[in-house]
């Protein structure tokens, strides 16, 4: 195909909630025998699941298919209390990998519904976050995704608070939180928006140089909210031509002149790779870059007291110095490297 340019837009690809929940599996499947069940799809990104599926991971989405007594991972999108509840009960070892951004949303859920408030929800109809975000308070929120349907909400006596999805898009949510406010009058919202800064950051990238492309390529899965999010973007951007991908087979081969090219926050480094040897554009890649992310989410408390278990044994079995032993450094270990190794 003759492309001349690609323009890379970062950032893009994982975010810190999928850089800990995927290393918090490849932690679990290093340190039990198979088989290692999770809760939902660890993350939204076919490539990412059938890696751990090939490792002897099974991913239900009832925790009652879970056999008694094995190891249980619930995912990054967060689970309702009842499914938390339920994995503690069947599990004998269970981590909650949910990200800290949706566990944010949660207590907000709960504090707001516990001072009598209505809750608005504004999230997407199925998605995994919103059904374990609602199940928080499930007799006080409503959950809506669009204007018409904060419209068609009923009248309430009860003050009211407004939530929202942390993978939705910017422009979806300023709409709707706008048209909110200015049905309920003193509506309370969060100091801190609910939305995720990588979700934030990557459609802001996206937009700094859908504007320069003939056609934009979207890397991730459809079941990814976050990157049906940027491809929309990419579209209300003006960008006359834009794809969402699984990986490099999919990228038509009619592109041509400059194609940008992103990756949802589930998509691993690895197809992005793939789509640019795919691209193969003339002049080469130009890395657009709007601001550097620093922010990193510790192992799940759980498994860090697992990790440092099994590390103190393993120290001492080689006869090492407990109290000398270097520190885990589970920071400076990409989640792309990790998926690498496993394969």
């Amino acid at each position: 195909m003759p492309v001349d340019k690609v323009l890379l837009a970062a950032p893009r690809g994982f975010c810190a909630g999928v850089e800990m929940a995927i290393k918090a599996l490849a932690w679990m499947v290093r340190a039990f025998e198979p088989p290692v069940y999770c809760y939902h799809e660890i993350v939204h990104n076919q490539v990412v699941v059938d890696r751990f599926r090939d490792l002897g991971v099974v991913f239900v989405d009832d925790i009652a298919e879970v056999p008694e007594g094995r190891p249980i991972m619930l995912s990054a999108h967060g689970s309702a209390p009842e499914v938390v509840a339920a994995a503690r009960a069947r599990g004998s070892y269970v981590v909650d990998a949910v990200c800290p951004l949706v566990t944010k949303v949660h207590h907000e859920v709960k504090t707001r519904a516990g001072k009598g408030y209505r809750i608005v929800y504004v999230g997407h109809e199925g998605h995994e976050e919103a059904v374990g975000t609602m199940a928080v308070a499930p007799d006080a929120i409503d959950r809506v995704e669009s204007v018409e349907e904060v419209d068609a909400l009923p009248e309430t006596e009860q003050p009211v608070a407004l939530l929202a999805q942390t993978t939705l898009s910017h422009r979806d949510w300023a709409a709707i939180a706008e048209r909110a406010e200015q049905r309920f009058p003193g509506l309370w919202k969060p100091g801190r928006s609910d939305l995720c800064f990588a979700t934030t950051n990557r459609q802001s990238a996206l937009t700094a140089i859908a504007p320069r492309c003939d056609a934009v390529v979207v890397i991730g899965s459809a079941n990814s909210s976050n990157t049906r999010a940027l491809a929309k973007v990419a579209r209300e951007a003006g960008c006359p031509r834009v794809h969402r991908v699984n990986g490099p087979d999919e990228v038509p081969d009619d592109l041509s002149g400059t194609v940008g090219v992103t990756a949802g926050a589930s998509a691993p480094d690895e197809l992005v790779e793939a789509v640019i040897a795919r691209l193969a554009p003339a002049e080469g890649v130009e890395e657009v870059r709007i601001t550097e992310e620093e922010e990193y989410f510790p192992p799940p408390r759980e498994l860090r007291d697992l990790l440092t278990g099994l590390d103190v044994l393993a120290t001492f079995a080689f006869g090492g110095s407990v109290p000398d032993r270097p520190a885990l450094n589970d920071r400076q270990l990409a989640a792309s490297d990790v998926l690498s190794m496993l394969a």
